[in-house]
């Protein structure tokens, strides 16, 4: 597959100005590279996707310092893609080391009962958490609500949500992910909602 290296600049500046559109064009043109690029580091199909997503979150942000004298826009792309699924082993051998541990500790001591009935103050932080969710939502720009509503809401796919919305696989992905990225900046990172996408 040959690339448009000029095509591809020209995409990362329009990135860099905040146009979802060429973030989509590059994610379509570039995330089959990547994927295998993934995918021959994390060896699960799953993990490679999110990599790959993961790589184009972070080529969103960071659009504004790509300077296309030092490398070319495929090279820069692998580079975070190689640098994230590194990351995804090791966030992997972590989980395992944990499971591992808790094993060991908790024996067979049985699981506390999880259906206990919530304190006034714990219902009171649920509507907080509730209410901030909702303003966060609400920020977002009106095509990332629709894709977000219909994926965690509606429990669409990625594939139901462009089948529905009539839009590229690769859009609808990208859009979800800086939706979740913009919601995660604007609740701080921890909160409801910040298990979306992982």
């Amino acid at each position: 597959m040959r690339f448009n290296t000029a095509n591809h600049t020209s995409l990362v500046v329009g990135m860099a100005s905040g146009d979802e559109h060429a973030a989509s064009r590059l994610y379509d043109e570039c995330s089959p590279v990547l994927y295998a690029l993934a995918l021959r580091i994390v060896g699960e199909s799953a993990d490679a996707e999110e990599v790959v997503l993961e790589a184009f979150t972070q080529a969103w942000s960071s659009a504004s310092l790509y300077r296309s004298e030092r490398s070319s826009v495929l090279s820069w792309l692998a580079m975070m893609t190689r640098t994230r699924a590194l990351d995804h082993i090791r966030a992997r051998t972590r989980r395992s080391r944990a499971v591992t541990q808790a094993v060991r500790v908790m024996g067979d001591e049985p699981i506390a009962n999880s259906a206990a009935t919530p304190v006034v103050s714990d219902q009171m932080e649920v509507d907080e958490r509730a209410s901030a969710v909702t303003s966060a939502l609400q920020r977002l720009s009106h095509p990332q609500q629709v894709a977000i509503e219909l994926a965690y809401f509606a429990g669409l796919t990625h594939l139901e949500i462009a089948e529905r919305l009539g839009e590229p696989l690769g859009t609808i992905k990208t859009r979800i992910r800086l939706a979740i990225q913009h919601l995660r900046d604007v609740l701080g990172g921890t909160g409801p909602l910040m298990e979306l996408g992982r």
